[in-house]
């Protein structure tokens, strides 16, 4: 698939495995629309920044009404990528923090895709990738919120693609292990370090899936660092 002209809303594009996919795909030839709280530093005549936080519908649905507007109704491609974590033992995260997790991880998911399939399902076209992690697979002691938010992103993109495949809409569902980003700078017992995958390697799974043929679909893709403590001494 030739992604040249193509338009290609990213969540979370403000850094780390967002900013490194809009930088990826605008390499590629696509117009990146990209949705996030704050603008990152992206100069490109084909990036366009949009105001957005994902947990507020009526944000989500302002920036898809300007980025309609502005770029045009035909939506190639939207990656589902905003997302947080708050670590804590069970009894002790407060309603807040798990609400926010889910509006955010959750919510923002529904509340982005549920705009896009209309026209997606007319042209009888277009990719929705779903950022999920290694989280939406298993349990992580003092992380069941976060755990709970990524099972319902695994449920949520099994679904959807069995809803839409025949429209010709294809749903990926990602799974990264650690990732060098900022997602660890409030968890306190985990340390970004380098011999976690990089946010540009998350990037080049997903132009893969986006660049594949037609009838040519990636389901899930579990993706983790092959050397997570670095090489071990013999």
């Amino acid at each position: 698939m030739n992604l040249k002209g193509k338009l290609i809303i990213i969540t979370g594009v403000s850094k780390g495995i967002g900013l490194a996919t809009a930088q990826a795909l605008l390499e590629a030839g696509a117009v990146v629309a990209g949705w996030g709280r704050s603008k990152p530093k992206l100069d490109h005549l084909d990036f366009h920044f949009f105001p957005t936080d994902v947990q507020d519908q009526y944000s989500v649905e302002d920036a898809f009404t300007q980025t309609t507007q502005q770029l045009g109704a035909d939506i190639f491609g939207l990656i589902n990528n905003a997302g947080l974590g708050i670590t804590g033992k069970f009894e002790e995260l407060s309603v807040e923090d798990w609400r926010t997790m889910f509006r955010t991880n959750v919510d923002g998911i529904f509340y982005c895709t549920r705009l896009v399939l209309p026209e997606m399902k007319r042209l009888e076209s277009g990719h929705i990738i779903n950022i999920s992690s290694i989280a939406g697979t298993t349990g992580i002691e003092e992380m069941s919120g976060y755990c709970a938010t990524k099972h319902a992103v695994r449920g949520i993109s099994a679904s959807l693609y069995k809803e839409v495949r025949n429209f010709g809409i294809k749903v990926t569902c990602i799974y990264p292990g650690s990732v060098q980003t900022n997602f660890f700078d409030n968890i306190g017992s985990v340390t970004a370090n380098e011999n976690m995958m990089q946010p540009e390697d998350i990037a080049s799974t997903i132009l893969h899936a986006l660049q594949s043929s037609p009838n040519y679909h990636h389901v899930d893709i579990e993706v983790r660092p092959l050397m997570p403590k670095g090489k071990q001494k013999r």
